[in-house]
């Protein structure tokens, strides 16, 4: 038999008798877009009289043309130049509609040339969504016509925190370097193309109410204290500087948002949702009058009011809403899809919830956890998910009716870039975990951790074309 590395694994490959001879099987074979199978279906036949590619739709062909040039690479050299295809029969179809990967840029500035080269990854593995997220405390990376300060003045900060950040922790040894960065709306076009172009939808991160310490800079007017100047944040952790609940504030988010989907045409638009303290609101006389107001006991419900106000604008433009799993605590909108980062339990929560939910929670998808031991890995922000344990993940938790499982649209991978300062240690936090996660995100069927890793070590120099640094299994 052949050695067929195909990664993620097909749901159905059957190796029959026989090879196709060619001298250009990339170019030589056939490809239908029928209508005898379904939109995510597609099916590879190679026999001895040559190669078919037949699928329900063009991005049902664009993975069998992913999976077919995978096929190529068991090809052997034949007479005359050309090279033995081995016969097979292909039929796959992914699990789960959602097959994402977040990308933080606000914490560590990512040039546009790796991010293109990241979705080359993402088509390779033939998942379909790159969650950018482009806003946070410690650097602002879209441009805002509106709002020329929030690249000019909160995409960059003078220096960085040195070392690990623990819980309580004031003091800090910082680089003296300045670093910053921010995409055009050129920059961001062009990287929406070229993954429209692989079958990828780019959903863009505008993380609201909280960690919004970098736009409050910017423009000071948009936070509590308006009469202090604050910087870029220079340290991870969770600021208390969250925006306001003026209507002002309100009006200026919605002006970011009609600019960002004018950017991304995705269906789908995350704001975030997670981590804000409402601490200031409860000591602020304007937020308070606001609660009043609205008739709210608690100042943190004046979360689920702000996003429910910015919201409106993504109904506005038929766009869907997209948040962390603190959403669901907030009164958020009904139609939000959730994604569910704490726990594979908050999964659970949201679904009861009657939303819908991408899986994506820390203990088995955060890349930026150390995968071998901390004495000998690159600083990473805690905790243990070595490749095992994401090739282990299970993407629907078993405690949920059939009913509350078919909530779960999706799931997703995250990579938080604290400690992941350049391109060469986010591949190397990224991959080949990735190459794992791929294979329930597809839902590709269970085998031993051994025969994954058979098909993962020539599956590594693909990686290695596209450029892209990863973590050697050895």
């Amino acid at each position: 038999m052949p050695d067929i590395a195909i990664v993620p694994a097909p749901r159905e490959l059957t190796v029959e008798e026989g090879q196709w001879i060619s001298a250009d099987p990339g170019a030589e074979a056939i490809r239908d877009v029928v209508e005898n199978l379904g939109e995510t279906e597609y099916r590879i036949d190679v026999t001895a009289d040559g190669a078919r590619l037949s699928a329900g739709s063009e991005d049902a062909l664009r993975h069998a043309e992913s999976t077919y040039a995978q096929l190529l690479d068991a090809a052997e050299p034949a007479a005359d130049g050309k090279v033995a295809v081995p016969a097979v029969r292909i039929a796959d179809a992914p699990r789960f509609a959602w097959r994402g990967m977040m990308l933080d840029v606000a914490r560590h500035f990512m040039p546009k040339d790796f991010v293109l080269k990241v979705i080359d990854v993402l088509a390779l593995h033939r998942l379909n969504t790159l969650h950018f997220h482009l806003t946070d405390d410690q650097g602002w990376r879209v441009e805002i016509e509106a709002y020329p300060r929030l690249t000019e003045i909160g995409a960059w900060r003078d220096e960085t925190m040195v070392g690990k950040m623990s819980r309580g922790q004031k003091d800090f040894e910082y680089d003296g370097k300045r670093h910053g960065g921010f995409y055009t709306k050129d920059d961001l076009r062009e990287i929406v193309a070229y993954a429209a172009e692989r079958g990828i939808t780019v959903v863009p991160e505008i993380d609201l109410p909280g960690h919004m310490q970098a736009a409050i800079t910017a423009y000071p007017e948009l936070g509590n204290n308006p009469d202090t100047q604050l910087s870029v944040r220079q340290y991870w952790g969770i600021s208390e500087d969250v925006l306001n609940v003026n209507d002002e504030t309100v009006e200026f988010v919605r002006t970011v948002l009609r600019e960002v989907l004018e950017i991304f045409p995705s269906p789908y638009i995350h704001l975030g949702g997670d981590e804000c303290p409402s601490v200031q609101w409860r000591d602020s006389e304007v937020a308070q009058k606001r609660q009043a107001e609205l008739g709210l006991t608690e100042p943190g419900q004046l979360q689920g009011w702000f996003t429910e106000q910015v919201a409106s604008v993504l109904a506005e433009e038929g766009r869907r809403l997209v948040g962390w799993d603190e959403m669901v605590e907030t009164d958020c909108p009904k139609d939000a899809v959730i994604m569910a980062w704490r726990s594979a339990h908050r999964g659970e929560v949201a679904v009861k919830a009657g939303h819908q939910t991408v899986m994506a929670p820390c203990e088995s998808v955060y890349f930026d956890y150390y995968q071998g031991d901390p004495a000998t890995e690159p600083l990473a922000i805690g905790n243990f998910i070595p490749l095992e344990k994401v090739y282990d993940f299970e993407v629907i938790p078993p405690s949920l009716t059939e009913e509350e499982a078919a909530l779960i649209v999706g799931t997703q991978c995250q990579i938080w870039t604290e400690y992941m300062p350049d391109e060469q240690q986010v591949g190397y936090m990224l991959l080949p975990r990735l190459s794992a996660f791929a294979e329930r995100a597809w839902g590709s069927p269970r085998t031993s951790y051994d025969e994954f890793l058979t098909r993962l070590r020539p599956h590594l120099t693909r990686i290695e074309k596209i450029g892209v640094n990863y973590r050697p299994l050895d």
